[in-house]
């Protein structure tokens, strides 16, 4: 069974750059068939896409995001990478990890909280 794993700093100063990494197990981050993607939900907010990469490293952005957002995988350690810069405190969130072919696999969520 594919198990995510989300790992983030935790507390971070606005304009600061931020980066959550997922551990893949039971499965890979090469798999073709799959697509892994960056999910946040906000405080009394609903689900937001962020982002996804995909075969052959393609990457798919909200357009929201996209001049902050990179999304980058590791094949050898198992891990794909979120970056968001230029934070604000709208970026505090709950941030998941999500793959699979139709998000099936999901991380239990790390928090990020951004304050000064």
């Amino acid at each position: 069974q594919v198990q995510l794993e989300e790992s983030g700093p935790g507390l971070v100063k606005p304009s600061q750059t931020v980066s959550i990494t997922c551990t893949v197990s039971g499965g890979s981050v090469g798999d073709i068939n799959y697509a892994w993607d960056w999910i946040r939900q906000s405080p009394g907010k609903g689900l937001e896409w962020m982002g996804a990469i995909s075969q052959r490293d393609i990457t798919y952005y909200n357009p929201s995001l996209e001049s902050r957002t990179s999304i980058s995988r590791d094949t050898s350690k198992n891990q794909f990478t979120l970056q968001l810069s230029a934070v604000t405190p709208e970026d505090t969130a709950v941030y998941y990890c999500v793959g699979g072919v139709a998000y099936e696999y999901w991380g239990s969520g790390t928090q990020v909280t951004v304050s000064s």
